[in-house]
């Protein structure tokens, strides 16, 4: 995931606290204004030596004015982070470095153009934007840009329902995250890591409890669910601050994080599909008229109501999954 820095040269109070307000990931500046950036809230500082990440030690920033600095940069990527400004953003020296170390190379930036260029160079981009702003609102704007261009864009898949099975008491999952979340947006949860459901979130008026537009009742423990990066995790694992990733019906992420996690006992029953190319997948639920998938438009569907032939969003893929991470190997689950 791309990270935002903001570069403080000197104090600016509203400039910090929009840095902070917008989710900035550090903040860089000179040691005698590390304690008062602390005073405003919890960041990470890089700083000579009052910093959370020290200049140079972690981090290097480097001027490139020549092909000498261009060098000296690529030299230092081998070994750390490397923070490059370049004159007249000239792009060519960062794209020279991307091949050498992308993924420690941070760019600065001085407003949103620049930051445009800077995240889309060869197509990949640097690893993070450094901002070098007195305006707030380019702030805003800039962590607004990154974090929506580094969201997941999932592509969804219909699959249909060939079969309903309860089977009895079982520990499940209720994952309440720090969002409240849309109609029509939920959490990918499945029995394989090759085939998801997009259960849908308790934000649905119902006679029975109060709506929860935060909270998705996830499944059973053992399952798997889709986190970011391209990673998935036992929904029995989930504990908080974890990073969680909220999916809505076109396959647009969210990148929220897990509140508090409760893992009650309750009935359960099993929902079997098929996709597209007819490969069965399966997700154990909590059996309840509040729990509910999502169909191909986006409105919600209780797990009670659902039958044979019906339709549902969900998500596969080809491969399998080796401790969250994607392998190209042949695991069958069933």
């Amino acid at each position: 995931m791309k990270r935002t820095w903001l570069n403080l040269t000197s104090w600016n109070k509203s400039l910090v606290t929009e840095a902070i307000e917008s989710g900035v990931d550090a903040i860089i500046a000179s040691d005698d204004l590390v304690d008062r950036i602390r005073e405003l809230g919890r960041i990470t500082v890089i700083a000579p030596e009052k910093g959370d990440l020290k200049i140079p030690g972690d981090v290097q920033i480097i001027r490139i004015r020549s092909k000498e600095d261009e060098n000296i940069a690529a030299q230092a990527l081998k070994s750390g982070m490397v923070a490059v400004r370049t004159t007249d953003w000239n792009i060519i020296p960062i794209e020279n470095l991307i091949p050498i170390g992308g993924e420690r190379l941070f760019a600065f930036a001085g407003n949103l153009e620049e930051a445009r260029l800077a995240a889309g160079i060869m197509e990949k981009g640097v690893a993070g934007i450094v901002i070098e702003t007195d305006d707030p609102n380019q702030i805003k704007s800039i962590v607004s840009y990154v974090r929506e261009i580094d969201s997941e864009k999932l592509e969804m898949t219909t699959l249909e329902i060939t079969r309903v099975a309860q089977i009895g008491i079982g520990d499940r999952v209720c994952v309440d995250t720090c969002a409240n979340i849309d109609l029509a947006e939920g959490l990918l949860v499945g029995n394989s890591s090759q085939g998801l459901f997009l259960v849908h979130a308790e934000n649905i008026e119902n006679p029975y409890v109060s709506p929860r537009p935060f909270r998705i009742n996830a499944g059973a423990v053992h399952s798997y669910v889709r986190i970011p990066g391209n990673k998935t995790r036992y929904l029995g694992e989930l504990s908080t601050g974890d990073p969680i990733l909220i999916v809505d019906k076109s396959g647009k992420t969210l990148l929220s994080y897990v509140g508090r996690s409760k893992i009650e006992k309750r009935p359960l029953l099993v929902v079997y599909a098929t996709d597209n190319k007819g490969r069965e997948y399966s997700v154990v639920l909590q059996n309840a008229e509040t729990i509910r998938l999502t169909d191909p438009d986006g409105k919600a569907v209780s797990v009670v109501k659902l039958k044979k032939g019906d339709r549902v969003l969900g998500y596969s893929e080809e491969g399998a999954r080796h401790f969250g991470m994607s392998v190209d190997e042949t695991i069958r689950e069933k």
